[in-house]
């Protein structure tokens, strides 16, 4: 089997449920978390077990190796998945900088952009370039329902891959296969990132839900309760200001409900049917605070980037300033200075013409 060697960076929900998961299914995992974050491998740090359930495998899966060393972590595997939240990546880059080479690919799972943001920090550290790559939502629906329990309610199906520079897109979808089968490919890095669903359905979720989130500490069902056809009218109206700024630049991305009918979260049909009719959906609690990644993460990594990308090539979004400016209300700090706008991405100035010979090469 190739690629049977894997390094997985991060230690939260999807970083154990996936080390878990390609562990029972025969890889040889290596589990890095960051200096400040090393407490959430101390569950499993003396068994180096984690107990899998659900939908993806269940037992006892035996990680090879944790560690927070980044070098002992990199030297592992030269496939590497990073599965942290997006505020997260810069960190992890600096981190991981003096120690890639180009033998190594790293993809962002999810990425939401992120791509970009890691290849301005490893040209800035004058390294040699590793490939890049992020996908456009996380593998599984999953939550640690124990401090050495992972639970994965649902495997999304058909995960989408951009590949930086995009012409190394067919290796390394090749090279992801195995781990998770039936992958599509994106033409690079910004249709992929640009077609994450999480920012499109979170912010306005959460913040048309807000005093019920604040009231109950979260205890309602987020999809099957709160996404109701109204709030579904906001979430559409984000879709199209995100297709529209996607098309700006070239690509074609299917709407929202149809996203989702594709990722096996639901049937076809409109966006509140697809959620009210996916069991893996409507499972899920909503957040216990407002200080949530599906704000603090989803806003300004989300809806603040695609907005930035927007202005720059003209596409106004309306609805996504609104929920920018008003999620930064509610978080107490700034989501577009927290962010990453055009220029944490490198891309401040590009044309459209240089923009797509960059994400071709990852040069420029």
């Amino acid at each position: 089997m190739p690629n049977t060697s894997v390094t997985i960076l991060g230690g939260g929900n999807t970083a154990f449920s996936t080390a878990a998961s390609l562990t029972l299914r025969g890889f040889e995992v290596t589990l890095f978390e960051i200096e400040g974050f090393e407490a959430s491998l101390d569950p499993v740090s003396e068994s180096g077990i984690i107990h899998l359930l659900g939908e993806c495998g269940q037992g006892p899966a035996r990680v090879r190796c944790l560690t927070t060393d980044i070098e002992e972590a990199l030297a592992a595997s030269e496939l590497v998945l990073l599965i942290v939240p997006a505020y997260a990546h810069r960190p992890f880059a600096e981190v991981c900088a003096p120690h890639l080479d180009s033998r190594h690919t790293v993809v962002l799972m999810p990425g939401t952009l992120g791509a970009l943001e890691w290849s301005q920090i490893l040209r800035r550290r004058g390294g040699a370039q590793a490939t890049l790559a992020e996908v456009d939502t996380a593998p599984y629906v999953c939550r640690k329902t124990a401090p050495d329990t992972a639970t994965i309610w649902g495997v999304v199906s058909g995960l989408g891959l951009g590949v930086l520079p995009a012409s190394e897109t067919a290796r390394v979808r090749e090279a992801l296969e195995p781990l998770f089968p039936g992958m599509q490919t994106y033409p690079d890095v910004v249709a992929c990132g640009l077609a994450a669903m999480n920012p499109v359905v979170h912010p306005a979720g959460v913040l048309l839900n807000a005093g019920r989130v604040e009231y109950s500490k979260g205890d309602f069902y987020f999809y099957e309760e709160g996404v109701t056809p109204s709030v579904v009218k906001v979430i559409q109206q984000v879709d199209e200001e995100r297709r529209a700024v996607a098309a700006a630049l070239g690509y074609e991305l299917c709407p929202v409900e149809e996203a989702f009918h594709q990722a096996g979260f639901g049937p076809r049909g409109d966006l509140w049917a697809a959620i009210n009719g996916s069991w893996m959906l409507t499972r899920l609690k909503a957040p216990g605070t407002l200080e949530s990644r599906w704000l603090t993460e989803d806003i300004p990594y989300g809806l603040g980037a695609w907005s930035s990308v927007g202005s720059q090539y003209g596409v106004p979004t309306p609805t996504m300033r609104s929920l920018v400016d008003i999620g930064s209300i509610v978080m107490g700090f700034d989501g577009w200075k927290q962010g990453r706008g055009v220029d944490r991405l490198g891309i401040s100035g590009m044309s459209k013409e240089a923009l797509q010979a960059f994400l071709k090469t990852g040069s420029g």
